[in-house]
């Protein structure tokens, strides 16, 4: 029979205090510990916090990573941009943030993905890198916040869906609309049928933008120009395709393309089609500038249908005020307005319902929350790498056919066209050596 150390005048118990002094003495550590390394006054322990790093500062990173630094869970630990100046900028906020000089700078975005240290990742750098990057990252064992568009391409999608399924990883797509209660509202009021059943929704951008000319010019120092272009064809290096990516094929989508995913992302989430995407496509028209050397799209509008005869009409075209989400239903519609999160609908008795804030699509932190979350839980985020794939595809699909000058009919299931080889031949892109898919 075991006798309690209590009754044992010749033993003596050791508590947890007695182990930290002599751990203490015998190691040369101070005696006291701070509260905060233990997790308490309010603070994190090292081990509950979830170690991150940053590939790509510009302009989304600068306003998101100062939610991310928000989260008292979460230590940034590295940076990584090809661009020296933005991996100095990116440092400077991070070390600023921690009153430290902890940040790492590292110009390849591989070596951060090789340290041990690093769980997480927040991929901001380009459009070019959101869905490789992702599956470079997933590849090394981290967790992925990509920026959208997700992908470059339908096949670069499917890729992402494939290997967070296989490596287990915890991804969320940076459509943060679906972490707003503004746009919660709208999916509840079309969820409950409170517009009746849902007929058509207008998805609508700002009218894209030109670059006049390309002036070729030295590569500036401090810029790895061949790791920014990544699996892109290889062009003369010049700002002005650099600073206007978005508007050239193989590097971006156009405005169309860059926003509209959004609106795609939050129509699905709204009337639960996050498995699929419309079948039929049909451009109606579009305007592209002549004698200029960008290549996208200034105004344009397709129209799509999901098989169940669902409409989505997808614009870009007026001012950056003028973007709209709206769902149309057989008693009503509700439409969200972006800037500053205000809800409309008919009948008017509808917004009378909502309980919650208004919030406009700055406020991201609901969507980084639900990504951390779903990392310490290990359980899929709001947008998950198939609704974001899923999504991404409608606006690629939409590019495609005005690229192509005709309707397409998509098999969402096979993730294939119908019976038209030519638009099958562009739903992956050739890679440049040495990136792979």
């Amino acid at each position: 029979m075991r006798i309690p150390d209590d009754e044992v005048p010749s033993r003596r118990r050791v508590t947890r205090r007695d182990f930290l002094k002599a751990s203490a003495g015998a190691l040369g550590m101070p005696l006291v510990v701070p509260a905060s390394a233990l997790g308490r006054g309010g603070a994190v322990a090292p081990s509950e916090r979830i170690n991150f790093g940053v590939i790509g500062f510009g302009p989304r990173a600068s306003s998101l990573v100062p939610l991310f630094l928000q989260e008292p869970d979460l230590q940034a630990r590295a940076v990584s941009d090809c661009q020296r100046e933005h991996r100095e900028a990116a440092k400077a906020l991070i070390d600023g943030t921690y009153g430290n000089a902890d940040c790492a700078m590292i110009p390849d975005f591989r070596e951060l993905l090789a340290r041990p240290d690093i769980d997480a990742v927040y991929i901001a750098a380009g459009n070019r890198w959101h869905g490789l990057g992702s599956i470079y990252a997933m590849r090394a064992g981290k967790d992925v916040y990509a920026e959208k568009p997700v992908s470059l391409s339908i096949g670069e999608g499917r890729a992402v869906v494939d290997t967070a399924e296989r490596f287990g990883a915890i991804y969320q797509g940076g459509h943060q609309r679906r972490s707003i209660d503004s746009c919660r509202f709208v999916a509840d009021v079309v969820q409950r049928g409170m517009i009746g059943k849902v007929k058509r929704a207008i998805l609508r951008c700002w009218a894209g933008g030109t670059i006049e000319e390309i002036k070729p010019c030295p590569v500036p120092e401090g810029f790895d120009y061949d790791l920014w272009l990544g699996g892109t064809p290889w062009h003369p290096f010049s700002h002005e395709r650099v600073k206007g990516w978005r508007y050239f094929w193989d590097t971006g989508g156009g405005m169309f393309m860059d926003m509209n995913c959004h609106w795609t992302d939050l129509l699905a989430f709204c009337i639960g089609r996050d498995d699929t995407s419309p079948v039929e496509y049909e451009p109606i028209a579009s305007e592209f500038a002549a004698d200029v050397a960008s290549e996208t799209p200034i105004t344009c509008e397709v129209t799509a249908r999901y098989a169940d005869g669902v409409e989505v009409l997808l614009q870009s075209k007026g001012t950056f005020q003028e973007r709209l989400f709206r769902i149309e239903g057989d008693e009503g519609w509700i439409e969200f307005w972006d800037d500053n999160g205000t809800v409309k609908a008919q009948p008017e008795s509808i917004v009378r319902y909502r309980a919650i804030t208004t919030r406009s699509y700055t406020e991201a932190g609901g969507h980084i929350r639900d990504f951390l979350d779903g990392i310490k839980l290990r359980r899929p985020t709001i947008d998950n790498p198939l609704a974001a794939h899923r999504a991404t595809v409608t606006m690629h699909i939409a590019n495609l056919c005005l690229r192509l000058g005709r309707p397409l009919r998509w098999d969402p299931e096979k993730e294939r066209f119908q019976n038209d080889p030519e638009a099958d031949r562009m739903i992956v892109r050739a890679l440049r050596p040495p990136w792979t898919l």
